[in-house]
């Protein structure tokens, strides 16, 4: 659906170059839901906005439905690009327009039929909640209500790829579940493709199939959300993963390794989270064991679970419950 390949970006200011993206690749298929999250300045915004060409790549090629979109002509160009909705993290809207002329406002511009443009508008009124908001202006909506007339304002076209940039680091938390909550049912109800950019793992977590992680302008991590969550293989993902957990305060624990006890974190993904491996496992090896840390979560509909335990018992057994516990595919590390 989207390929990124070996994107550059160099910005020049007299005689100063800066490399805004470096050597970029992604693929993202059709109807995914697609995050890149990173800090700022490490070149997001740059990034989702190569995918429309409103940041012409220095080097590289974008390539759309099997077509390199940076070889198209101008005329070309606006036409693939009516097919590309655009969410802005400030909504954006017209302020002087009322809420269902904004959402027009694309079909006007393209020359669509008044009867038609109105058929479409209504249609997306219903699917963002906003029917009675219709003839309200901007000023008098909050701020999830505008970005719900943003995202019909971008669906107005009936795009295939929606680009969301940075849509719900404006809103309260709550507000931001409810957009995060419409996204999805968009991308399940036609199969959308949604490429979204954050500084928020919690976003990722929430919404997304897949994440891809920049740093300095380059991707360094990415991969299933399941993978990259689970088992970080770069410290600034793990600094992500960090801000949604509570670390456990090793230095204050009165713990030493030790042959009769071992502290060990296990992970557990999918349905097996909600089985009782654990006890049925130490029940037979009969080492006992203190939990010292716990959380169960989602990542998107994956239930997932981390529990940090200190094993007690003879050194034999508890290699044995770690052993058992690999065996039923739960991931299990010695710290």
């Amino acid at each position: 659906m989207i390929e990124l390949r070996n994107i550059t970006k160099h910005y020049t200011s007299g005689n100063k170059q800066t490399t805004a993206l470096n050597g970029i690749n992604l693929h993202i298929a059709k109807g995914e839901i697609y995050g890149i999250i990173g800090h700022s300045g490490a070149g997001k915004s740059t990034l989702l906005r190569t995918i429309n060409l409103l940041e012409r790549p220095s080097s590289g090629q974008v390539i759309i439905q099997d077509r390199d979109i940076t070889q198209l002509s101008h005329n070309s160009l606006q036409q693939r690009r009516r097919k590309i909705g655009m969410i802005f993290q400030h909504f954006n809207l017209l302020s002087s327009a009322t809420v269902e002329s904004n959402i027009a406002f694309p079909l006007t511009l393209a020359g669509v039929p008044k009867s038609q443009i109105q058929t479409r508008v209504n249609e997306l009124l219903d699917l963002v909640g906003l029917q009675e908001h219709r003839s309200k202006y901007p000023s008098q909506l909050s701020g999830g209500q505008k970005q719900r007339v943003g995202i019909a304002r971008a669906l107005s076209a009936d795009p295939d790829i929606l680009l969301c940039d940075e849509a719900t680091s404006a809103l309260d938390p709550l507000t931001t579940k409810s957009i995060l909550d419409l996204l999805a049912e968009i991308n399940k109800k036609f199969g959308i493709t949604i490429v979204l950019i954050t500084h928020e793992m919690h976003v990722i977590r929430t919404i997304c199939d897949k994440v891809a992680v920049i740093h300095d302008g380059q991707i360094v991590e990415q991969g299933l959300v399941t993978e990259v969550f689970l088992k970080p293989k770069h410290q600034v993902t793990q600094e992500f993963i960090d801000e949604l957990t509570d670390p456990v305060e090793w230095n204050n624990l009165k713990f030493e390794q030790s042959t009769s006890q071992q502290l060990v974190k296990i992970t557990f993904l999918g349905e097996q989270t909600y089985l009782p491996l654990l006890s049925e496992i130490i029940s037979k090896t009969g080492v006992t064991f203190s939990i010292m840390q716990g959380t169960i979560s989602r990542l998107k509909d994956t239930p997932y679970g981390v529990l940090h335990v200190i094993f007690h018992g003879e050194q034999a057994a508890i290699a044995e419950t770690i052993q058992q516990l690999k065996t039923k595919d739960l991931d299990v590390e010695v710290i």
